[in-house]
Formats: structure tokens, C-alpha cells, sequence
């Protein structure tokens, strides 16, 4: 059974914030234990939200405990009417992830049948204890950097597999593509980019901004790869121009890293277009539509390059 980071804060905070509004003796300090563990949340931007949100609501329904109950009275009548002109305004003010805290609070004033300035201490003591222990466990967040790695890995091991593969299938080594890495590749990118977004919500680091990149242009990548397949055919294999795109995708496959530079590979591909518009026209209607097919898979492959050099030059800039 694996216990993750953030059950493992929720079972110190809850404790912790027991154990300091007991050490206070304030009433009810169970309540303490209550919010600190709706309030630990996947990140620390996640985490100073809810933070504002419970406290804003929290005092605010102080306002309206003492406005209803002390002046209309304490009954469940009571309790329905203060809830619902509550609720429109913590909606109003955006401040709606507040309101099980509040509850806390209101329901705190109702068995005590009394709203006066020490159960408002109290009740603000209990707040704050539950909130401040979960904000500071909280400031900490597992680091990620070598789940990163391993997703660029995978990602970039899955890109290799694939063009090899396409290598080997225009040169007429093998009938079949292997597609399963590029469904694999979409789970990892979609893992990733959950990752990403998580990162960026606990550090504004320059490695954050780099692996929203990073993932971004595999992406994009992604898509070019996906219209690459839909123009391949078997027929390529009889064109001697395919084994010099053979020969390419290998070399891309070599150079799958963002840090090799792809001037050479844009430059070759660029040569390659060049080199078949000189030739000889078709001479047939097939010859025709494997060459239009080839030509199409160069400007895919030129566009995958040209993603990952945009790329290299914003991360430089």
C-alpha cells in the first residue's frame, strides 16, 4: 500500500491543529482538526486560495450568525433563512470553497446559543490554527524533477522507436508502423502536462517554464507525427527517393534530443525537396501519387523541425 504526500500531510495536520487549540483550551477544538484537512490542497496556489476563501467566509458568516441568531433567534428555521442569504453572497464574492468552514462556525454559535466576543475569539483561534497548519505543510511540494526526467525519456524513446520504424518500413524491411508509441505518447503527454501544471502552481522557476515548453512542442510534435502515418503507403518502397527519407528518419531518430541543433536536418530536407523537384516527371499515375506522398511526408518532417527550432530559440531568447 503506498501512502501518498498528500494523505501523509492531512494525517499531521489534523493532529497538529488538535493538539495546539487543545494546549488553548478553546471549545470545540476538534473543529480545528476539521478545517486544516479541508484546506491541504495539491499546490501552493490551490493552497493560499482556499486559504482566503475560508477565512473570508468564516468571518463573514460570523457577521451573519450574530445578525440572525441574536436578533430573529436560534432555531432550524433560523438556520435555513441564514444559509440562504449566505450562500448567494460567498457566490457573489467568490469566496463559495469557504462555505463547509463556515458551517463549522455557524453550527459552533448555534449549540452555544450565543454569539458574543469570546466565542468569536474562540471560533477565530479555531479557524486560524486549522488553516495556518495546513498552509504551512503545505509550503511543501514533493519535487518533481525526476518524474520529468523519466516522462522525457519515455516521450523521446517512443519518438525514436517511431521514426526507426519508419525507416525500416520504407526501406522494405518491415509490412508494419508501429503506432502503439504514438497512444502511448499521448497518455504520457497528457501525464505530463497534469505535471506541468501542478509545477508551475508551486514554483515560478525557470526549469518550470522550460518543461512547459519542452512538453508543449511534443505536442505539436505529436500531431505532425500523426499526419506523417496517414501519407505513408506500401508502394513507397519502390522509389529509391524513400530510402534517402529512410536514411533521414534515422538520423532524426539520433538527434531526437532538444539540445542537438536541427539546422543540418532543415538544411537536408530543404536539399532533398530541391533535389526532387529536378528529377524526371512520373511517368505514371502511381509514380505520381508516391511521389506526391513523399514529397508531403518531407514538408511534415521540415515542419517537425521547424516546431523544435522555434522552440530552441524561445528557451534561448
Amino acid at each position: 500500500m503506498q501512502i501518498g504526500y498528500r494523505t501523509l500531510k492531512t494525517a499531521i495536520a489534523a493532529p497538529a491543529a488538535v493538539f495546539i487549540a487543545e494546549m488553548l483550551q478553546l471549545d470545540n477544538y476538534g473543529s480545528a482538526g476539521i478545517i486544516s484537512v479541508l484546506c491541504i490542497q495539491p499546490t501552493r496556489k490551490q493552497s493560499f486560495l482556499t486559504a482566503w476563501h475560508r477565512i473570508a467566509a468564516g468571518l463573514l458568516s460570523m457577521v451573519y450568525a450574530y445578525v440572525i441568531f441574536e436578533w430573529i433567534g436560534y432555531s432550524p428555521l433560523t438556520i435555513g433563512l441564514l444559509l440562504l442569504l449566505f450562500i448567494p453572497v460567498t457566490n457573489k464574492l467568490h469566496i463559495t470553497p469557504g462555505i463547509v468552514t463556515s458551517l463549522v462556525i455557524l453550527f459552533h454559535f448555534y449549540a452555544a446559543r450565543r454569539v458574543d466576543v469570546d466565542i468569536v475569539i474562540n471560533e477565530s483561534l479555531i479557524m486560524f490554527i486549522g488553516i495556518g497548519v495546513a498552509l504551512l505543510l503545505n509550503l511543501y511540494m514533493p519535487n518533481l524533477d525526476n518524474k520529468f526526467i523519466e516522462l522525457r525519456k519515455d516521450v523521446e524513446a517512443n519518438y525514436q522507436t517511431f521514426f526507426r520504424s519508419i525507416a525500416s518500413y520504407l526501406r522494405g524491411e518491415s509490412t508494419m508502423i508501429n503506432t502503439t508509441v504514438l497512444e502511448s505518447t499521448k497518455k504520457i503527454l497528457r501525464e505530463a502536462d497534469d505535471l506541468v501544471q501542478r509545477d508551475m502552481e508551486n514554483s515560478f522557476s525557470k526549469s518550470t517554464s522550460y518543461r512547459r515548453r519542452y512538453f508543449s512542442m511534443r505536442d505539436i510534435q505529436l500531431h505532425s507525427l500523426e499526419r506523417m502515418l496517414k501519407v505513408m503507403r506500401p508502394q513507397m518502397v519502390s522509389v529509391k527517393q524513400a530510402k534517402l527519407i529512410a536514411d533521414l528518419f534515422d538520423d532524426l531518430a539520433d538527434a531526437i534530443y532538444p539540445e542537438n541543433p536541427v539546422e543540418y536536418h532543415i538544411s537536408y530536407v530543404d536539399d532533398l525537396l530541391e533535389r526532387f523537384e529536378k528529377q524526371d516527371l512520373p511517368k505514371t499515375r502511381e509514380e505520381f501519387e508516391i511521389r506526391a506522398d513523399l514529397f508531403q511526408l518531407l514538408n511534415e518532417i521540415d515542419h517537425y523541425l521547424a516546431i523544435k527550432n522555434q522552440t530552441v530559440k524561445d528557451v534561448i531568447d
